[in-house]
């Protein structure tokens, strides 16, 4: 987990618009690669108050099941994970070919407990993403392949 940590704070300064305006797709990636419940809280709360998109749908998910580490209890944790798998999964099924959305629900699989049996589309998740990873903005990209480097899934040469 701290590999994807790492990635994505990295990769954090590169990313570019698309949807959202910079500032808060950049807000977005650090919150959602970091360890802090504040930094997650506080993009939650910023998404909240945008128009509801799919990509804003699709980053309070992710962002959603991040959070859902830090709930007390295990019935609350379970409960705010589902409620982020349903915000994430409905824009996946709202937009099958997104290459971004699909990323994101391959990392939180990835490195999901075993226990949560949220690992079902993995393989899906990784063609789809090579599928669409020629049209993704070369920042996007570089975070991808930055992934890839150390994941179990996706592969550097699934990208070439």
């Amino acid at each position: 987990m701290k590999r994807v940590v790492i990635i994505y704070f990295l990769s954090l300064l590169t990313l570019s618009t698309s949807g959202l305006a910079q500032a808060d797709k950049n807000a977005f990636y650090k919150a959602f690669s970091s360890g802090e419940e504040a930094t997650i809280n506080k993009v939650l709360a910023s998404l909240e108050s945008e128009e509801a998109t799919s990509r804003v749908n699709a980053y309070k998910g992710a962002l959603t099941m991040k959070k859902a580490g830090f709930v007390k209890g295990v019935g609350g944790k379970l409960k705010t994970f589902k409620n982020g798998v349903h915000l994430l999964d409905d824009e996946i099924k709202s937009n099958p070919t997104n290459a971004e959305f699909r990323f994101l629900r391959l990392t939180i699989q990835e490195n999901a407990p075993g226990i949560l049996k949220y690992n079902k589309e993995l393989n899906e998740d990784r063609q789809a993403i090579v599928k669409g990873y020629s049209q993704l903005d070369r920042k996007l990209k570089s975070v991808i392949t930055d992934y890839a480097k150390d994941s179990k899934i996706l592969k550097e040469a699934d990208l070439k």
